[in-house]
Formats: C-alpha cells, sequence, structure tokens
C-alpha cells in the first residue's frame, strides 16, 4: 500500500478533523509556565512537566483570577493545528489544583481585590433583621441545606425561602453560583438577603468561592449578601467581598433570625415589669392623692375656722355698736312727734316725749330745759 501524501493546507485539516473526532475535549494537568497576557485580552502559556510542554492559548475572560508561572493548573481545552502557528490547545476553562497552588491563587487574587477596596469594611451593609424573604444558593441535597432551614424554622420560621439549587464544588460550580446571584439581584420580586453557603471540604473543594468573577459578583450584589462556608481555617473570597460572614449554615441562620424562645421569654419579662411599674405607678398617684385630700381638708378646716372667728369678732363689733347696747348700759332714746330728739334745743315746756329703755317705755312731759347741762 502506497504512503498516503498530503499537501499543507490538506494535512493541517485532515489532522484537525480526525484530533476533533478523537478527542473533541482534552483535561491536562501541569505546571504553569510562560504566561503573558496580549493587549489586556489574549492569553498565552505553557503547561509542562519533567519530560514535556504544550502550548495553550485563550482569553482573560476565562481565567478564575491572577495566576503566576509555577502553579500546578488543570486545563480544558480543543486541541488544534493553526496553519500558521503550529499545534496548540484553545483553552475552555482553567483552574489551579493542588493545595498549594490553590493557596497561592488565592493569596494572589486577595492582594488584587484589596487594593480595589473590594473588602473594605465601608463597603458592608446590615442585614435585615428578621428578613421576611431570603434567596438561599446552595445545593438543594446539602446538609449544608437542611441544617440552615432546620436551625431558621427551629428559632424564628414563617419565612420564605427560595431555593437556587446549584452546584457548590467542581468546574460548573462558579458559573452557577454566579448566574443565582444574578437571578435573584435582578428578580422582579426580590428578597430581602441573599445566603449563599456549604459545608466544609477540602481546598480544591472550596475553589468555586475563591473565584475572581463570583467574588466580585457577591461584592457588586444590589441585595445585602451573607457567604456561609462550613470551614474555620481558611476564609473564602467570597467571604471577605460580602456584606457579612458566617461561620457554618447554622450560624448563618442564627445571624439572620432571632431565636423565638429568647424573644418570648423577653415580652414576658417585660410585661411583668411593665405590670410592676405600672402598679408603682398607681400606688404612688394613690399615695399623692390622699395626701393631697388630706392637705386639703386640713386647709378647708382652717378656712372655716378662721372664717368663724372673723364672723364672731364681727358680731362683737356688732353688738358693742348695737343700740340694745347703749340701752343695756342705762341710756335711753328720746323722741318727740316720733322723731329722735337729739338735742335739747328742740324741745319745748309742757311737749309730750316717748321714752325708750332697754326694757320698756314711758311718756313723758316736759317742765323744764336746760341746755348748758352735764350729764355724768
Amino acid at each position: 500500500m502506497d504512503d498516503l501524501v498530503f499537501g499543507v493546507s490538506d494535512f493541517v485539516a485532515v489532522f484537525n478533523q480526525t484530533i476533533e473526532y478523537a478527542y473533541p475535549s482534552v483535561t491536562i494537568v501541569g505546571e504553569l509556565a510562560n504566561l503573558r497576557v496580549s493587549k489586556s485580552r489574549w492569553v498565552y502559556f505553557d503547561l509542562k512537566d519533567e519530560h514535556a510542554s504544550v502550548k495553550f492559548f485563550g482569553t482573560v475572560y476565562q481565567l478564575p483570577g491572577p495566576l503566576e508561572d509555577g502553579l500546578m493548573v488543570q486545563v480544558v481545552g480543543t486541541p488544534r493545528l493553526h496553519p500558521l502557528y503550529g499545534f496548540s490547545i484553545t483553552m475552555q476553562t482553567i483552574r489551579p489544583v493542588g493545595e498549594g497552588s490553590l493557596k497561592r491563587a488565592a493569596t494572589l487574587l486577595e492582594a488584587k481585590l484589596r487594593e480595589e477596596g473590594l473588602f473594605d469594611e465601608s463597603r458592608k451593609r446590615p442585614l435585615p433583621y428578621p428578613p421576611k424573604r431570603i434567596g438561599l444558593i446552595t445545593s438543594g441535597e446539602s446538609a449544608a441545606y437542611h441544617d440552615f432551614i432546620k436551625i431558621l424554622n427551629e428559632r424564628w420560621g414563617g419565612l420564605e425561602v427560595r431555593l437556587a439549587d446549584v452546584q457548590v464544588q467542581g468546574e460548573r460550580a462558579p458559573s452557577q453560583l454566579i448566574a443565582a446571584l444574578d437571578y435573584f439581584n435582578t428578580h422582579e420580586n426580590p428578597v430581602d438577603v441573599i445566603v449563599m453557603t456549604r459545608g466544609g471540604g477540602s481546598a480544591e473543594d472550596l475553589a468555586a468561592f475563591n473565584h475572581e468573577q463570583l467574588t466580585r459578583t457577591v461584592a457588586t450584589s444590589r441585595i445585602p449578601t451573607i457567604v456561609a462556608i462550613g470551614h474555620e481555617v481558611d476564609i473564602s473570597l467570597a467571604e471577605l467581598a460580602a456584606d457579612q460572614r458566617a461561620s457554618t449554615p447554622s450560624n448563618a441562620a442564627q445571624l439572620l433570625v432571632p431565636d423565638k424562645r429568647s424573644v418570648l421569654e423577653n415580652i414576658q419579662n417585660a410585661q411583668v415589669a411593665l405590670g410592676n411599674y405600672l402598679q408603682a405607678s398607681a400606688n404612688d398617684a394613690l399615695a399623692k392623692l390622699q395626701a393631697s385630700v388630706s392637705e386639703l381638708g386640713q386647709a378647708t378646716t382652717r378656712y372655716v375656722r378662721d372664717v368663724q372667728h372673723g364672723l364672731h369678732a364681727r358680731q362683737q363689733i356688732l353688738a358693742a355698736l348695737s343700740p340694745n347696747a347703749a340701752l343695756q348700759r342705762g341710756y335711753a332714746v328720746l323722741r318727740s312727734g316720733g322723731e329722735v330728739v337729739r338735742s335739747a334745743k328742740s324741745l319745748r315746756k309742757g311737749a309730750a316725749i316717748d321714752i325708750l329703755l332697754h326694757d320698756g317705755s314711758a311718756t313723758a312731759s316736759i317742765t323744764s330745759i336746760k341746755p348748758d347741762a352735764y350729764v355724768k
């Protein structure tokens, strides 16, 4: 059988058809090398190990965050032989792998975002307490979901919880988490708070929550956010960007709603305190009223006594000035022709006069008149 002979262009076309059929997508893990960005858009790099190196091509929009040479990464891409630039793999996704590389990539991204002010405390907003509607982003089959709902209902209950059921680890997790955030932020009937949560895991399990686009989406959410990842050792970048961080899914529920038992106890204590206050106020008011009544009675008694004393004094004065008092002392009232005799000059001899004494009256006639007489 004769060997096939191709023209250059034909070989490139046949090769690409063959490789596309055999390997439409490949996943390669290796050490990142020769990373460079062209025109702030195109990304070129190599993956290498001890024995080989493969070229890759992609865009900056596919990067999970800042990367540097030496990191171990996993790249999913499409093999392709370019007519002019040779063989390379067109990147579809790239992510760090291995605990050391994951931590280093997260450190690089954290420094970049912190410098931009994405984690500043001044950007944090208070969460509604308690909220009426909660947007919950997590896996609906996870222990994190069940723990959150259980604690939420035990502590408060009666809240509307809308679940966005997403993957919380793996290659698809960042895009699904971002889509869920966008969904809640653009819904015509918005929730009061967004909760993004999952349980603990390895650094690779939690890598989605250190994704640059997810972190930025959390930071720019119109609705207040709380991110609760079930681990204590390392804090994810999504937690740093959220308005509040919770240590576990259960802790997120505790931060969002009060404990109804404590609230009821506080209400009962307040009722008792209010009752005691009202009783004390009533007793104080009654004591003051009784004191006022007593003072009013004493003042009335004093007033009546003073009036009686004044009245008695006036009676004495009136009695002293009464004509009867003068008559009782031996004086008499003389009338002549029905008129009181005020002067001896008005008398005439032989005239009849009426004499009024204190115990009776008499009639006499004038026999003589002595105008200058002085009676002692």
